[in-house]
């Protein structure tokens, strides 16, 4: 074992967090190039636009509640989170090679349809950063005790990533998505491979039963998952109609999707956790936090997917190229917010106050932000500066949640738990692409986008509010 890893130094933070930073930097190249390469590239309008970002939950379903179970109970390659990293490193790398290259994929093909390519692209690409995506979270929560060095380690993530992050938004600007996609593939194959093979795991983790043998049960998950149970049925009905081809021109089934989700989301936050047992309220305090962060996913999501349809209708006078230049610019400053803030601001403000309420009150300053810009965003130097200030909620979202919930749960299942975690971003992900998309392509001022965004923020603020604090546990105590 390193030397700075028993001391739990930060350059070994540094290090801990670069596999999470090659696969978030993967995300922010996608983020960057994907949306802006299917409009102004191939032409897909923002309704087809969300569809081919469907791809990416679907594969965080998919990839991340299956690996982080199998990841809980598997050891090979001196590490049970290890070789999924690497693997999903490597496959990732390829995988941005493709994107620049869909229209030479669907040529070579023989035409299948762009679309159907633009999806097959998304897809290969978001597994592969799914398949290393919880494995790289996880093995920070594996290595460091819980309390304020994890705090510390999931606050150092975010920085590095964001620092990282901000990087790629600034080549995407500076120069062009072009460099950045090729950029991102060598970073994302270093800095997974190689941090992977110094990083030593614990074979048994805390709390961990050999001798049990703990089995996957649907039943459990689903109860766990119940504060979603609104947008996995939302999700599962927009996709049939999406597959099928079917028209619905009216809004009764989103609506009841909405109100099912809000009542399971305040019905389990309004429960308390001192009236259940040990184990129950474990679960409970787990279900609370997988309520809170969702809404913030449609809020964070939204603005991803569709700042560029924003900017397209209030910044009419922009080029192309200065369009694709200010997405850029926007997403490094709302990056360089986040990589600063975590380790330097967040982190000790949350082990002085509390990091669900550091946590609330970042949210609503970025709901503030938000609401700014759909009134106020008229040229690009106005949108980069309150860009900045929505930041602040960002830095908070990528960061804070991680620790809060990986000790709300066992440290023998945090892979499985990780993943399931996950599914309060995926699932709100889709709710975005295959709901919001289409209520925001039919809005006829796009400044519904943000608006969307800042009444999804403040929701998600006032949930966790209503979570009790956990005591942090005092690592110099006798």
């Amino acid at each position: 074992m390193l030397s700075i890893q028993k001391k739990l130094s930060a350059p070994f933070y540094m290090l801990l967090s670069l596999p999470s930073t090659a696969m978030g930097f993967a995300l922010s190249v996608q983020i960057s190039a994907l949306s802006w390469l299917l409009s102004t590239q191939y032409g897909l309008d923002i309704h087809e636009i969300g569809i081919v970002w469907a791809a990416g939950p679907i594969a965080g379903i998919l990839g991340q509640v299956i690996v982080g179970f199998i990841s809980d109970k598997v050891w090979f390659w001196n590490g049970r989170r290890r070789p999924f990293i690497i693997i999903g490193g490597v496959l990732a790398s390829l995988s941005l090679l493709a994107l620049p290259n869909i229209g030479i994929i669907n040529e070579s093909l023989g035409h299948v349809g762009l679309m159907a390519v633009a999806i097959a692209v998304a897809l290969s690409l978001d597994l592969s950063i799914n398949v290393s995506f919880n494995p790289t979270r996880s093995i920070i929560a594996d290595v460091t005790p819980a309390g304020e060095q994890r705090t510390l380690g999931y606050t150092w993530m975010q920085t590095i990533s964001g620092t990282f992050g901000v990087l790629a938004y600034v080549i995407g600007g500076f120069w062009n998505n072009f460099l950045l996609i090729y950029f991102g593939a060598a970073l994302v194959l270093l800095f997974s491979v190689i941090p992977a093979l110094f990083i030593e795991e614990p074979k048994v983790l805390e709390g961990e039963n050999k001798e049990a043998d703990v089995k996957f049960s649907w039943y459990e998950v689903l109860s766990d998952i119940k504060p979603l149970w609104g947008f996995l049925v939302y999700s599962i009905y927009a996709s049939v109609l999406h597959l099928t081809g079917f028209e619905v021109k009216h809004y009764y089934f989103e609506i009841l999707a909405l109100l099912i989700t809000l009542y399971f989301v305040f019905e389990t936050l309004s429960k308390n956790e001192n009236d259940f047992s040990e184990s129950d309220a474990k679960h409970l305090g787990f279900k609370k936090v997988l309520a809170a962060h969702s809404f913030s996913w449609i809020g964070i999501q939204t603005m991803f997917v569709f700042c560029y349809a924003f900017l397209q209708e209030k910044m009419s006078t922009l080029t192309t190229e200065e369009l694709g230049q200010t997405i850029s610019y926007s997403f490094a400053i709302l990056n360089a917010v986040a990589a600063l803030l975590p380790a330097l601001v967040l982190g000790p403000l949350a082990i002085k106050f509390g990091r669900i309420q550091v946590h609330a009150y970042a949210l609503l300053v970025t709901a503030v932000a938000y609401a700014l810009i759909a009134f106020f965003a008229t040229t690009p130097m106005i949108m980069y500066l309150f860009m900045a200030l929505a930041g602040i909620g960002w830095s908070a979202v990528v960061s804070l949640p991680f620790a809060i919930m990986s000790e709300r749960v066992e440290n023998a299942k945090m892979g499985l738990y990780m993943g399931l975690f996950n599914l309060s971003v995926v699932l709100p992900q889709l709710v975005v692409s295959l709901g919001v998309s289409l209520f925001l392509n039919k809005a006829d001022d796009k400044s519904m986008v943000f608006v969307v965004c800042a009444i999804s923020m403040t929701i998600s603020a006032v949930s966790w509010l209503m979570i009790k604090e956990k005591p942090v546990p005092d690592v110099n105590a006798n």
